[in-house]
C-alpha cells in the first residue's frame, strides 16, 4: 500500500504541476502596483520580494514590466512577491532618484537588499525565475568554476550527503530554472552544485560531452568514505526539466536492491510506477550473499534505467523459478512477466536497454526446446550418462541439506564440523551431475548424524578454490577433519559406497587399542559400534616393541585407506600374547570376517607401507566373491583370468558349497573364483549374449581371459558342478585340448563416435586467439559449448560486492539456478562428424 500511495502522491503533484503551467484566462495581475512607502512598509521579516521602481512614464520599460508579470505566478508558488513600485517625480532616494537605479530589479528578503539584478538579465520568465531562486539559494546552490573546488566538496560530504551536480552551458536558461527549482525543494536532501564552465564538465569524467546541453549528475557521496576515490556518479538521461529532474531524484532515492518475498506479478515498486521495468534475480539461501552482490551489480549498472529485485526461490513457491534465472517485469499493463535463462550480467544490461532482446532470447530457448526434444528421441546417444542426466534433468534435485561453499565460504566451513565432506564439481559437465545425484541421497541417509557437514564447491564458479585444493578433475570428494590431512574418495560413485566411505572416514584409521579386551572386541566388530554396519572385514595390526618400523608403515597405510576399512592397532607390552592366540607372531595381520567368527592370522613379511597397501587389499577380497557392477573394478585390477558361475537368482548349497572350496584352495592358482546374480546384475545377460549370442540355460559356469586372448570355454553341461569336476576341467583348458565357445574382440573399448577436440574447433573458429594444448597443474578447463547445466539444479553464485570488492564483477550470475550456460543442451549427437 505503501508503493501505490506513493504512486498517488507523483500523480497528484505531477497534475498539479502541469495546472500550474496553463495560463489562467481572464485572471487577476498578481503584479502589485504600491508606493515607495506602501512597499517598504509591507515588507515582512524572512518574506522575500522582486521590486521594480519605475516612473509612470518610462515607455521603454513596459516590455520587461510584461515579463516581471509573468512570471509573478511562478514566483508566487514559492513565497516571493513580484511588486511594481511607482516613484513619484519628485522623489529622489536611492531607488527612485538615479536613473541606473531606474534600470535594475531589487530582491528583498524581508527589508534586507539580496541582489541587484540588471533589467537586461531579466529577460523572460525563465531568467527571471532561475535568477531569483539562485539569488535566494545562495548557500544551498554552490557554483564552481574549477574540478578543485569541486572535489573539495565532494570531500565535505561524503559519508553524509548525497551531490546534485549541474552543467548549464549559461545562467537564466529553461534548464538553470529547472535546477533552481528542484533545489528549492530538494536543497535540504542533497548538496546541488551548478556549473557553466564546459571544461569542468570534461573533468568529471563524461565522454564527449555536449558543451552545449545542459547535463545533471547524481553523485553518491553518502556511500562513498574514501577520500581518494570520487563519488560514484549516475548521469540523468533525459532533458533537464523540473519534471525528468524530480523523477530522477526519486529513482536515485530508491533501494539500490529490493528484496521481495511474493510473486512478483504483485510486486510494485517506484520504478514501475515511474515507467521503468523491474529486473528480478533469482536466488537461493545457500548462495544469498553472492546473489546480493551481483544483484548489486546489476543496479548500479542499471541505476535510473531499471530496478532490480532479488528474489528467493526459497521462499516463493513457483516451478518456474527453477527454469530461470532471471526475469523482468514491465510496466505495461497486462504485459507477463518474462521469465529467462540469461549467460551473464552484460546480457541483463543489454535486456534493459534494447527490448528486442527479450523476444531474440525467448525465441533462442524455444528454438533449443525444440532441438532438445529432437535430440531425446534419437537411438543413439555419444555418452550414456550424459543420456540419462539429460533424461532427467526436469527433476529437482533435493539440495537442502548439502551446503554450497564459496570463495568466501570454504575456510570457514571447513572449521564448522568435526567432518566437512566437499564435493567439487562442474555444473555443465554430466557426471558430475550424475554424482550430485547420488550425493543428494547420500545425504537424505546420514541426516542427522552428528559432526558431518556435507557441502558442495561448483568448479566452474569458483575455480580459485578447486585450484588451492589441487582438484584436477571433476568430480572430486575431499573430506576434511579439524587438523589432519584431507582425503580423496576414489571408489565408485554409487550411494552405498559413498555413505560407507564418509561414515568409516569418521574413525581414525588405524584405531589404537589399549588392552586385549579392547582388541578381541575390536575383531569381534563391536568397536567403534556406530561403524558395525558399514564394514564386513576388520584389519588388526599386532606389533611387539621392536617391531616400530613395521608399526609405523602400517600407520601410513591406515592413512592411504582411510575410508576404505577399518583398521585397528595393538601395540603393547602383552601384543605377543594376542599374537600367539591365533598362531602367528609380531608383526602380524589379523582379519576379522564375518563379526569375528572368522579371524585368520597372517605374517607381515613386507614391510613398506605401499606393500601393506596391496597386501591389505587383496586380503579384503572376498574369497567366493558375487561380481558386481560396484566391486568388479578390483578384481578386475588382479589381471587374473574369471572362472564365473552365471546363476538366475541365488546359486544352490550344493554349487556353493563346491565352488568355495575350490576358491579356499586357489591360493596358489592364478585366478579368481565368483559368481554373477542376474537378478540382482542383469547386465550379466548382455555379458552371456556376447560371449554365446543367446542366453544359455543357468546356472552356468565359464572361463574367460580377459586379458590374454580373449578365449570364452564353457563348462560341459552334461557335469555336475564338483570340485574335482572343475579342476580336471581346468586341466583339459591348461593342456589345450578344448575349443572355445567364443573369441572376445581385440578391438579396444572406445566410445562409439570420437570426443570433441574444443581447442581445435576453438583455434578454427578464432585463429588469432593463442590456445594452449594443455592446462597447468591445477588448472579448470572451460566447459564445452556442447554441455549444459542441469535446469532443475539451484546453483551458488559471484558478483561485485559494493562495486570494488571482487576483481572482473558481473560476468556471470553465479549464485543463479540454472546455471547461465544452461541453455546449452546436453545428449546431442556428432551429426556434424
Amino acid at each position: 500500500m505503501a508503493a501505490q500511495k506513493d504512486g498517488w502522491v507523483f500523480s497528484f503533484s505531477f497534475l498539479l504541476f502541469c495546472a500550474s503551467s496553463i495560463p489562467a484566462q481572464g485572471s487577476v495581475s498578481l503584479l502589485q502596483e504600491l508606493s515607495p512607502q506602501e512597499y517598504f512598509s509591507s515588507l515582512q521579516a524572512g518574506r522575500a520580494s522582486l521590486a521594480y521602481f519605475s516612473h509612470k512614464t518610462s515607455p521603454g520599460a513596459q516590455p520587461f514590466l510584461e515579463q516581471i508579470e509573468n512570471s509573478a505566478k511562478a514566483l508566487q508558488d514559492y513565497g516571493i512577491s513580484v511588486v511594481k513600485v511607482n516613484c513619484p517625480k519628485e522623489d529622489a532616494s536611492r531607488y527612485c532618484g538615479k536613473e541606473d537605479a531606474l534600470r535594475k530589479a531589487y530582491l528583498f528578503r524581508g527589508n534586507v537588499l539580496i541582489r541587484e539584478f540588471p533589467t537586461d538579465a531579466l529577460f523572460d520568465v525563465n531568467s527571471i525565475v532561475a535568477n531569483v531562486l539562485f539569488a535566494l539559494l545562495f548557500n544551498e546552490v554552490k557554483y564552481v568554476e574549477t574540478l578543485a573546488d569541486l572535489q573539495n566538496i565532494e570531500n565535505a560530504l561524503k559519508g553524509r550527503l548525497n551531490m546534485v551536480f549541474a552543467y548549464v552551458p549559461a545562467t537564466g536558461t529553461a534548464e538553470h530554472r529547472a535546477v533552481m527549482e528542484a533545489a528549492f525543494v530538494y536543497g535540504t536532501v542533497h548538496q546541488f552544485v551548478l556549473t557553466t564552465e564546459a571544461t569542468l564538465l570534461k573533468d568529471t569524467g563524461s565522454d564527449e560531452p555536449d558543451v552545449s546541453s545542459a547535463r545533471l549528475l547524481f553523485c553518491h557521496c553518502q556511500r562513498a568514505t574514501d577520500l581518494a576515490q570520487p563519488c560514484r556518479r549516475t548521469a540523468m538521461g533525459q532533458a533537464l526539466t523540473m519534471l525528468n529532474i524530480h523523477r530522477h531524484l526519486k529513482l536515485m532515492g530508491a533501494p539500490l536492491v529490493t528484496e521481495v518475498a511474493e510473486d512478483p506479478e504483485k510486486v510494485s515498486t517506484v520504478h514501475l510506477q515511474l515507467g521503468l521495468p523491474l529486473v528480478f534475480i533469482l536466488s537461493q539461501k545457500e548462495t544469498y550473499e553472492a546473489d546480493r552482490r551481483t544483484a548489486e551489480f546489476v543496479a548500479w549498472q542499471l541505476l535510473g534505467k531499471a530496478g532490480v529485485a532479488l528474489l528467493s526461490r526459497d521462499l516463493v513457491d513457483l516451478n518456474v523459478l527453477l527454469q530461470s534465472n532471471v526475469a523482468l517485469k514491465t510496466p505495461d499493463e497486462g504485459v507477463p512477466i518474462k521469465y529467462l535463462v540469461l549467460e551473464d550480467t552484460d546480457e541483463v544490461i543489454t535486456l534493459v536497454e534494447d527490448k528486442s532482446k527479450v523476444e531474440e532470447i525467448q525465441e533462442g530457448e524455444e528454438e533449443e526446446d525444440e532441438d532438445e526434444k529432437e535430440n531425446n528421441n534419437q537411438d543413439v546417444q555419444d555418452d550414456q550418462v550424459v543420456e540419462a542426466v539429460s533424461r532427467d534433468k526436469k527433476r529437482e534435485l533435493p539440495l537442502e541439506q548439502i551446503l554450497a561453499l564459496t570463495e568466501e565460504t570454504f575456510d570457514s566451513a571447513l572449521l564448522k564440523s568435526a567432518q566437512t565432506v566437499v564435493l567439487f564439481y562442474a555444473s555443465w559437465e554430466a557426471v558430475s551431475l550424475a554424482v550430485l545425484r547420488s550425493y543428494t541421497e547420500v545425504a537424505d541417509h546420514l541426516k542427522g548424524t552428528r559432526g558431518v557437514l556435507l557441502s558442495r564447491v561448483n568448479c566452474w564458479d569458483w575455480p580459485g578454490v578447486c585450484t588451492k585444493e589441487n582438484v584436477t578433475q571433476f568430480p572430486t570428494i575431499k573430506i576434511y577433519k579439524k587438523g589432519e590431512r584431507s582425503v580423496m574418495y576414489d571408489g565408485m560413485w554409487g550411494t552405498e559406497e559413498l555413505t560407507s566411505f564418509i561414515m568409516l572416514s569418521r574413525a581414525p584409521c588405524p584405531l589404537k587399542l589399549a588392552t586385549i579386551d579392547e582388541a578381541e572386541g575390536y575383531l569381534r566388530g563391536e568397536f567403534p559400534s556406530e561403524l558395525s554396519s558399514y564394514h564386513h572385514t576388520s584389519v588388526l595390526g599386532v606389533f611387539s616393541t621392536a617391531t616400530s618400523e613395521a608399526r609405523e608403515a602400517f600407520e601410513e597405510a591406515g592413512n592411504i585407506l582411510s575410508g576404505h576399512v577399518t583398521m585397528g592397532m595393538y601395540f603393547e607390552d602383552d601384543a605377543l600374547a594376542l599374537s600367539r592366540k591365533y598362531a602367528v607372531s609380531p608383526p602380524a595381520l589379523l582379519l576379522a570376517r564375518s563379526g569375528g567368527r572368522s579371524v585368520e592370522g597372517i605374517a607381515l613379511s613386507k614391510q613398506s607401507s605401499q606393500d601393506m597397501v596391496q597386501m591389505i587389499r587383496y586380503e579384503l577380497l572376498d574369497i567366493f566373491p558375487e561380481i558386481t557392477v560396484q566391486n568388479l573394478p578390483r578384481y578386475l585390477q588382479l589381471g587374473k583370468p574369471f572362472l564365473i558361475l552365471f546363476s538366475d537368482g541365488d546359486i544352490g548349497q550344493m554349487e556353493n558349497k563346491e565352488m568355495l572350496k575350490l576358491a579356499k584352495g586357489r591360493r596358489q592358482q592364478a585366478f579368481v573364483a565368483c559368481w554373477l546374480n542376474l537378478k540382482k546384475t542383469p547386465v550379466g545377460r548382455g555379458v552371456l549374449k556376447a560371449y554365446f549370442a543367446t542366453v544359455p540355460s543357468l546356472p552356468l559356469l565359464v572361463w574367460v581371459n580377459l586379458h590374454a586372448e580373449g578365449q570364452v570355454f564353457k563348462f560341459p553341461s552334461e557335469q555336475t558342478i564338483t570340485e574335482m569336476n572343475v579342476l580336471s576341467w581346468l586341466e583339459k583348458l591348461k593342456a589345450g585340448l578344448e575349443i572355445p565357445s567364443s573369441t572376445l574382440s581385440e578391438e579396444d573399448w572406445k566410445p562409439p563416435l570420437p570426443a570433441y577436440d574444443f581447442l581445435q574447433m576453438m583455434e578454427m573458429a578464432m585463429p588469432e586467439l593463442p590456445l594452449h594444448t594443455s592446462h597447468s597443474h591445477g588448472d579448470t578447463p572451460r566447459p564445452p559449448e556442447s554441455l549444459g547445466g542441469d535446469t532443475a539444479i539451484r546453483e551458488e553464485p559471484s558478483q561485485e560486492p559494493k562495486a570494488e570488492k571482487v576483481g572482473s564483477p558481473g560476468r556471470d550470475l553465479r549464485g543463479t539456478a540454472p546455471r547461465l550456460a544452461a541453455r546449452e543442451k546436453q545428449g546431442k549427437r556428432h551429426s556434424e562428424l
